[in-house]
């Protein structure tokens, strides 16, 4: 987990958000939430657009940033 948020560029499609903090390819899924019992955030991009991907998994507006890392 990282306290602050991973700001990319993306392409219409469908991705999973790790919710669990343990993926190696944050802030993407990589499976590693079948040992935590926890599970990845869908999300469907329909437009190219930038997003802030929250990295401290505590957002309330997850799997978007809100600022909550800098409360931390």
């Amino acid at each position: 987990m990282e306290n602050k948020p991973h700001i990319l560029d993306m392409k219409p499609g469908r991705y999973s958000w790790c919710s669990c903090g343990q993926s190696k390819k944050q802030p993407f899924c990589d499976g590693r939430h079948e040992e935590t019992g926890m599970f990845p955030i869908i999300v469907i991009i329909e437009e190219p657009t930038k997003v802030a991907w929250c990295g401290c998994k505590c957002s309330e507006k997850r799997p978007y940033c809100d600022g909550s890392h800098k409360k931390r």
